[in-house]
């Protein structure tokens, strides 16, 4: 999840923005924070470009991506480079596996994921159908722990793996979750792209649908995300009754239908995340 940036002296009347909310190269409205530190954001912001990029990218390519210009992007590589973290094959650029040390300094100081991937791992067990847990950031659910299912999806998800909120079953408990301001501002801002004929795009709608989700205590979405691809999700609270995550379990379409996954996998999941909340802090 995004965590504001903020000093270490206790001042409260600094209050900073998290660098999820800032549109790609917008960082002017932070950098009048004297905390900010802005060849730090541009570098994350680099890295961040990565993604999808299996085949690597130039630093056009990420100048495009990221709206900073060539000369820092230029210096943000070098930089990178230098650290070990990217290396360049002629013009292109691709992360280096130390990369991958970022994330699990997330995973290793937090004790969800390990506290909750046994839970994970006895519902596949259960159910022989994949579960996950995520957590939202601004927009998007992000993977923090998987147990897949011995079944051949073409979803391509794992730990790390990031998803519209607005289209997924987790992303809907986690938006429900919100205050209602806060829910109303995500509306406001929140572009629906119609992933599949069956994605809802009416933001009246999906409001609707979000706030019953806080009353039913579940979610399901319904190939709105990829057509086969159909879930069920759950919230996960901790001992003070607060969601800090979602929780669910994937299906194909095809062999488990909606009615089935709410008579049958729902109380599993509620179950579940109601064990776990005494762990959880």
């Amino acid at each position: 999840m995004s965590t504001p940036l903020r000093s270490t002296e206790s001042d409260e009347s600094i209050p900073a923005a998290p660098l999820g909310n800032v549109p790609n190269g917008e960082f002017s409205a932070l950098e009048g924070n004297p905390d900010f530190v802005l060849s730090l954001a541009r570098g994350l912001r680099v890295i961040e470009s990565f993604e999808g990029r299996s085949e690597g990218q130039s630093a056009a390519d990420i100048s495009r991506t990221t709206h900073l210009s060539r000369a820092a992007v230029r210096r943000c590589l070098i930089t990178l480079q230098m650290l070990g973290y990217v290396e360049s094959v002629g013009r292109s650029y691709r992360l280096r596996t130390r990369v991958l040390k970022l994330g699990f300094s997330y995973l290793s100081s937090n004790a969800l994921p390990a506290i909750v991937q046994p839970t994970l791992e006895r519902i596949t067990e259960l159910v022989h159908e994949s579960c996950s847990l995520s957590v939202l950031d601004d927009e998007e659910i992000v993977y923090i722990g998987r147990s897949t299912a011995k079944r051949v999806m073409s979803v391509g998800l794992s730990v790390g793996s990031r998803l519209p909120a607005y289209c997924t079953s987790m992303g809907r408990v986690l938006l429900g979750a919100l205050p209602e301001s806060e829910l109303t501002r995500y509306l406001d801002r929140v572009e629906l792209k119609e992933l599949t004929p069956k994605t809802i795009t009416d933001k009246h709608l999906l409001g609707e649908i979000i706030r019953r989700v806080r009353t039913d205590g579940f979610a399901v979405t319904d190939e709105e995300l990829e057509l086969g691809l159909r879930s069920i999700a759950v919230p996960v609270k901790n001992h003070q009754h607060r969601v800090v995550a979602a929780m669910n379990i994937g299906v194909h379409a095809a062999r488990v239908s909606s009615a089935e996954m709410i008579h049958r996998f729902l109380p599993i999941l509620q179950e579940n995340a109601g064990m776990l909340a005494p762990l959880l802090r």
